[in-house]
């Protein structure tokens, strides 16, 4: 039965009705739109505008209903349009009349922000659990690798010698900000819009401060017209998890990199890796290229909502039934590669030797180099050119900088001494850089200790 029969003579056409229909979709918000029917039913008997005990006998059905489903008692309907018409028509079927009640002073419209709002407000939580999870699963290996010199590159050139634990550490300031994102989106969006109705309120003496009470929102939405259309808070939410998997495939990209022959820096272990169907000597880092992959689904989803939303006029429009589908997949996706990364973190090993013998090829003390000048009293520019210069010369001897005599050095500039060699020594490069956020082990411990601190 439609909520709408009374205004029409033809019943839905059954193909339309599955078109229309949203209850494969929406079904997984049970728990929050009977969260929101019992602060409506609560609000609707303290104002009077039902009996208070009709609003009793609603909320206990209610209550009996969400047991029900979550027990496994109570199926929910495939052929309901939506769980909001589900769950009524459950609730109608128990008490009659009395049911037929709930719906006073409120209409599907801001009934399904409602909803909405409250479940993505319990996934936000969620998913900013799962961050510090994986943020803490990040730092603890950074802790094992503080005196792991690998090489940093630009342009994925070896660059300079940084440390593996400084290398994770810049992941977990990227992760840190996706939870600040979620937290102000949540902020945002907890905004009370039951009582909004269609998009004009309703003529009912209802309590909008009460539901908002009950429901653990900051205030009621201010005007209902924007109550009601509002989808700020869904595209915020695709734009955050859009950001996380941007972070994500970011790291996962390093893995893959780090995980192939040319670097061999570190090796997953074989529950997170596949073989080859020809090739047996295979090892594959599947677990991170589908991650890699996934990113560009969230990215769609983020692009379809906001195509979605851009042309709407106000306020309800069933266009609007599309944003359930593009967010929670999105969360699940989200969800789906934060557990799977976490656990391979935690059990892929780091080459330590690979990474060291990278790091002393290259020339990446050559910064260095030129800075021992300018500490001699070089201008920089002419300490760059000479130190440019030395390494053309070992490129044609087939030398490093390490390798050079001091006669060798020497026929560049005068200033070079004994000394060099301690300047350009990968770990006293590394433990020299003390500067606020540089590589220097202490000063990633203290990094770490802050992150800690904070989560």
């Amino acid at each position: 039965m439609a909520l709408w029969e009374g205004r029409f003579k033809k019943e839905l056409d059954s193909k339309t009705n599955d078109f229309n229909s949203s209850i494969n979709i929406d079904k997984r918000m049970c728990k929050q739109d009977i969260k929101g029917s019992i602060a409506h039913a609560t609000m609707l008997g303290k104002q009077n505008i039902i009996k208070k005990e009709e609003s009793k006998k609603i909320v206990n059905s209610l209550e009996e209903i969400l047991k029900d489903i979550e027990n496994g008692t109570l199926k929910i309907d495939k052929e309901a349009e939506d769980i909001h018409m589900f769950i009524e028509s459950e609730l109608t079927s128990r008490i009659d009349d009395t049911g037929k009640r709930l719906h006073t002073a409120r209409s599907r419209n801001d009934q399904v922000t409602l909803d909405l709002r409250l479940y993505l407000r319990d996934e936000g939580k969620s998913m900013i659990n799962l961050l510090k999870e994986l943020i803490k699963t990040i730092t603890e290996k950074a802790k094992e690798n503080l005196e792991t010199i690998m090489p940093g590159y630009t342009h994925l050139q070896r660059a300079q010698p940084i440390t593996f634990a400084y290398h994770l550490m810049a992941y977990t300031e990227m992760f840190m900000r996706d939870i600040c994102r979620i937290e102000d989106t949540l902020k945002r969006m907890n905004v009370n819009p039951l009582g909004s109705c269609a998009l004009a309120g309703t003529t009912h003496d209802i309590d909008r401060n009460l539901t908002s009470k009950l429901l653990e929102f900051d205030y009621p939405c201010h005007n209902s017209l924007d109550g009601v259309s509002d989808r700020d808070y869904v595209i915020e939410f695709s734009a955050s998890l859009s950001l996380i998997m941007v972070h994500l495939s970011r790291l996962s990209e390093e893995i893959i990199l780090w995980c192939s022959w040319e670097f061999k820096f570190i090796e997953l272990d074989d529950a997170f890796s596949t073989g080859s169907s020809i090739m047996p000597q295979k090892k594959n880092p599947d677990i991170p290229e589908l991650i890699r992959g996934k990113s560009g689904r969230v990215f769609g989803h983020l692009s379809s909502l906001l195509t979605m939303m851009k042309g709407l006029p106000l306020a309800y429009n069933k266009d609007m039934q599309e944003d359930k589908e593009a967010i929670f997949d999105s969360i699940d996706t989200v969800k789906m590669c934060i557990t799977t990364l976490i656990p391979m973190l935690k059990t892929m090993k780091v080459l330590k030797e690979n990474m060291e013998k990278a790091a002393k090829k290259g020339f990446i003390n050559a910064t260095d180099c030129a800075d021992y000048l300018v500490k001699k009293g070089m201008p920089f520019r002419k300490a760059y050119k000479i130190s440019g210069s030395l390494v053309s010369y070992c490129l044609d001897n087939n030398k490093t900088l390490d390798t050079l005599s001091l006669e060798e050095y020497k026929k560049f500039t005068d200033l070079f001494d004994k000394d060099i060699y301690e300047s350009i020594d990968l770990k006293n490069i590394v433990f020299k850089r003390k500067s606020y956020g540089g590589p220097n082990p202490e000063t990633v411990k203290k990094h770490i200790e802050i992150i800690e601190n904070k989560l």
